[in-house]
């Protein structure tokens, strides 16, 4: 089972990280999508789903400003969620452990994007060729055959001798340094919603979002349906907005 799983972990963190075309790659570098696989993977969907949540709580306001990602948090859920479901990790437990990896993908990043600069002075050799094909396998296929050497080995090694390592850790902590794990990984997530409030930005804008908070906690409104409502909100506000301007 460890096998597989740090094979599918390796395969969907260089996938992911590839950007073919830059369609469904961004989609698959989130921590909730890829804890369905893992979850179903390991019989416990419902745990990878809550730990898949949880870490994704803490990028949801990340925003890669000019291509520069600030964290990975594809390499943080794709370590964390495997080796926290092996070993009977808690989440809070997870998502302090998904933390560093988060932090290093950003260094893998940036030797990613060195090798990259020596494809493009290749295509600009095939360009003044008029080598057409050259220019594509500098663009699609080497930097996809060197993301699978940068990428699959180190995932595949932390999560296929990563579990029994993670669990003798485990083992012989304290119960107070584990119990300080639960509490900051409690924080974490509240981070995330602090980092999403300041993207917001305009201050006219943090009412509607404290606004959604409450409907979700008290009235008990599913998220969708308060995304659905908001929607509306904005709809209707965009087209009130419009009828002022218009008069």
């Amino acid at each position: 089972m460890n096998l597989f799983l740090a094979v599918v972990a390796g395969l969907w963190y260089w996938y992911a990280m590839c950007r073919v075309g830059y369609t469904l790659q961004h989609i698959f570098c989130q921590p909730l999508v890829m804890a369905v696989p893992f979850g179903l993977i390991m019989g416990d969907l419902s745990t990878a789903l809550i730990i898949g949540a949880g870490i994704e709580m803490m990028y949801v306001g990340l925003v890669s400003n000019g291509g520069n990602i600030p964290a990975d948090e594809c390499l943080a859920g794709v370590v964390a969620i495997p080796i926290a479901l092996a070993s009977g990790m808690d989440a809070q437990s997870a998502i302090v452990l998904a933390l560093p990896f988060g932090l290093l993908g950003v260094l893998m990043d940036q030797i990613k994007r060195f090798i990259n600069g020596y494809f493009a002075n290749l295509a600009d050799k095939y360009a003044e060729q008029g080598n057409d094909k050259g220019i594509e396998r500098c663009a699609i296929l080497r930097p996809m055959a060197a993301g699978l050497l940068l990428r699959f080995p180190p995932v595949f090694i932390l999560i296929y001798f990563g579990t029994d390592l993670v669990q003798k850790i485990l083992n012989v902590l304290p119960g107070w340094f584990t119990n300080g794990l639960s509490v900051a990984g409690g924080v974490l997530p509240a981070l995330g919603f602090a980092i999403t409030i300041f993207v917001v930005g305009k201050s006219m804008l943090i009412p509607f979002f404290i606004l959604g908070f409450f409907f979700i906690q008290y009235f008990q409104i599913s998220t969708i349906g308060a995304a659905i409502f908001g929607i509306c909100m904005a709809l209707l506000i965009i087209c009130f907005r419009r009828e002022k301007e218009a008069a």
